[in-house]
């Protein structure tokens, strides 16, 4: 199995990951991790938080500043799901020496959502093998999750200990300043600015969620570029109740 692509964001870089008290732990470490890809002592690094919080995009920029670092290491991005789905399907094909011979081949190998993976005993003793053999071979790992590894639930001790052995880091839920600054830089990279008293409200109601908020702005976008008329309040209170409850 070739890597015809390593599933990576381009528009999720550090670059645009908008920097403050509550991720910047976690920033810091992600950026050296991808700067160092080589040398990290964080290993694996274990990324969790609650949904929205923005452990997508880090992850994202992890493994595209390692790529345009070190354009010849093997990066892959893959959430939980589509890696149990490829697992399935080698054990129908009968490739599974391949599927776990191709993860073993990787430099960086990102896992998005493992809490999706509790209850999936077979997924993770093949998962089992590819870390150990990543880990020992001083490969980087890094996975994410909405919750430690102590509350995953239906996953045996042993991956546990072997997911809590490198960094363990909270991203902390985006703060109200946070999502304005969001708000405010997504807005002006879409040639738009709104009032204050608007964003501020955007970011009340979407309480710390960074998807609602690029919902949010992504609609309020297409509203401009198609009528042309100023954002105000009654636009934002209309679009806003498509997202939040």
């Amino acid at each position: 199995m070739k890597i015809k692509h390593p599933q990576l964001n381009p528009k999720k870089t550090f670059k645009n990951f908008i920097e403050s008290d509550c991720n910047r732990m976690v920033r810091t470490v992600g950026l050296s991790i991808a700067e160092q890809i080589s040398e990290s002592t964080y290993n694996p690094f274990f990324i969790y938080g609650s949904t929205g919080g923005g452990k997508t995009h880090l992850i994202n920029a992890i493994g595209m500043r390692c790529m345009e670092l070190y354009p010849k290491k093997r990066v892959l991005y893959v959430s939980a799901r589509q890696f149990q789905m490829e697992f399935t399907d080698s054990v129908r094909k009968n490739t599974t020496k391949k599927f776990i011979s191709f993860y073993q081949s990787l430099d960086l190998l990102i896992v998005d959502d493992i809490q999706e993976w509790m209850n999936s005993p077979k997924t993770l003793d093949s998962f089992f093998h590819i870390f150990n053999y990543l880990i020992r071979n001083e490969r980087q790992i890094i996975l994410a999750s909405d919750r430690p590894p102590v509350d995953l639930q239906g996953i045996k001790k042993r991956l546990i200990t072997h997911f809590a052995s490198g960094l363990i880091a909270k991203l902390e839920k985006p703060n109200e300043k946070l999502c304005i600054d969001i708000l405010n830089a997504k807005f002006q990279r879409g040639g738009l600015q709104i009032p204050a008293d608007v964003a501020e409200f955007i970011a009340k109601n979407a309480n710390g969620n960074v998807c609602i908020l690029e919902s949010v702005i992504n609609s309020l976008i297409a509203y401009y570029s198609i009528n042309k008329t100023n954002i105000d309040m009654n636009l934002v209170e209309h679009v806003i109740k498509l997202f939040t409850k």
